[in-house]
């Protein structure tokens, strides 16, 4: 049975880490779910376990009204996924401060 404190949503949203640690880094990967308190994402790289990491999700980036929300948190949990899948790590993220970056 699943106990989680906050309700998750499947979206798959495009999402870049901008920080790893203390490096200033750009790896590509693509949400799987979220919740107030965290994402879950697959990301080409392995960031640090445990380390601080910052990371923006393409909320909208069609049309004249483009939305990302830049998020900052801690790496809890980096698995590697299936050889046969696109990317190498499904990572598990706290969110625990956000943005709205809002741009044309």
């Amino acid at each position: 049975m699943d106990q989680r404190k906050t309700r998750r949503f499947a979206l798959e949203l495009p999402l870049s880490i901008t920080r790893s640690g203390s490096e200033r880094v750009a790896h590509a990967g693509r949400t799987k779910n979220i919740s107030s308190g965290g994402v879950l994402f697959t990301s080409g790289t392995e960031p640090d376990l445990g380390g601080p990491i910052e990371y923006v999700i393409a909320l909208n980036q069609t049309g004249a009204h483009v939305v990302n929300l830049r998020c900052i948190g801690k790496v809890v949990r980096a698995e590697r996924v299936p050889a046969n899948a696109s990317d190498a790590f499904e990572i598990a993220a706290t969110l625990e401060r956000y943005e709205f970056l809002r741009g044309r």
